[in-house]
């Protein structure tokens, strides 16, 4: 008997459940097609800006450093981090908007939502077992990626999920890590990928104070602006080491002095993990201005209009001719409303595999 037999034969397992839950999802098929789904710039765009998986990448690195500095489950944190994203359809918030606008058009009240599509796809959508659908996570892997941080309130949940989960109490502190490593992450990445491109500068946005303070960081290095990747470089460091020991420091402290228990318990507890209420302002000022500046820009805009028309596309006409779809998803017609096949289908599709596709199906 080899050695992976003699584990087997007593269920026994190298890896902790978490670190088991990370692996699996590492090595889903939803995982992978993350590399060419729009982060902000579509993937066709250029090797050097970030997609789904490398935000993905990013948001798991900063959630593991913080969990291991607060001696909280450094797995648990990369598994939900991994994962978080992985309901995003493609062509970003902008597909995934077009797709609930589908379905509730057509009378589905339910639409579409990234965060319960992610925990579908782990929880349903994957096929990997042939006794049961799913992944077969742990259970605080399946909540934190469906509540962020706060009680996930939807009245389109089935009975089914309220009766596994406490909606309406806070996942686990790791889950909460999981989503301000989020916010830190693209707060830090779309603005180097928002100046690489060159549809912004610091210029634009020096109105806001947290970017003026890591600027003078960079520039007591000796950088200049003139050695553009360099300092983009450094700047994108600073802000983000800023904004985790900022985290760290106002949280340790409250890890510490909080009943934990009960703040996860009770809905309306103010959450553990957070920044001086001073730096929480800034940074919301600065999201606000990224917003401005650069999700509104033209060019984004006009790209993302485009990836909505194909979105659409794919929807109605597939709603029209289902023979369409492929054969894995075309059988479950038989047992699952056809209006839900196809959007996970879509909510599948890599960019390109959607651009592909939609110029397929009409033509163009």
């Amino acid at each position: 008997m080899n050695a992976y037999d003699r584990f087997h034969a007593i269920d026994k397992d190298f890896r902790s459940p978490y670190a088991r839950d990370r692996d699996r999802i590492i090595h889903s098929a939803s995982f992978r097609k993350l590399e060419y789904k729009t982060q902000v710039f579509l993937n066709q765009e250029g090797d050097f800006f970030r997609t789904r998986l490398t935000h993905s990448i990013e948001v798991s690195q900063i959630a593991r450093s913080i969990t291991a500095s607060l001696g909280l489950n450094e797995a648990l944190s990369e598994a939900i981090a991994l994962a978080h994203d992985l309901g995003h359809t493609p062509f970003g918030h902008v597909g995934g908007d077009t797709l609930n606008e589908c379905l509730k058009k057509d009378g589905f009240k339910n639409g579409f939502e990234h965060n319960f599509q992610s925990f579908r796809v782990v929880s349903f959508l994957e096929k990997r077992y042939k006794a049961f659908d799913g992944l077969n996570l742990t259970f605080a892997t399946l909540e934190g990626i469906l509540k962020h941080s706060y009680p996930y309130h939807k009245n389109f949940l089935p009975s089914k999920i309220h009766e596994q989960f406490n909606l309406d109490t806070h996942p686990s502190i790791e889950a909460m890590i999981v989503d301000r490593a989020d916010e830190i992450a693209y707060t830090s990445h779309d603005i180097d990928d928002g100046i690489n491109s060159g549809l912004i500068s610091f210029d634009d946005l020096r109105e806001s104070e947290l970017v003026q303070e890591i600027l003078q960081k960079v520039k007591e290095e000796g950088i200049e602006e003139s050695d553009a990747e360099m300092f983009r470089y450094r700047f994108s460091s600073h802000l983000i080491n800023h904004l985790v020991y900022s985290l760290l420091e106002y949280s340790k402290e409250n890890i510490h002095t909080t009943d934990i228990k009960s703040m996860i318990l009770n809905a309306r507890s103010e959450l553990p993990i957070g920044m001086e209420k001073t730096l929480e302002t800034k940074l919301k000022k600065l999201k606000k201005l990224l917003f401005q500046k650069l999700y509104q820009h033209q060019a984004i805009v006009t790209k993302m209009y485009a990836g909505k028309q194909a979105v659409m596309g794919l929807y109605n006409g597939l709603m029209e001719e289902e023979k369409m779809l492929p054969e894995n998803f075309y059988k479950q017609l038989r047992t699952r409303k056809k209006h839900r096949v196809i959007a996970d289908y879509i909510a599948s599709m890599s960019d390109r595999h959607a651009i592909s596709f939609y110029k397929e199906m009409y033509g163009k």
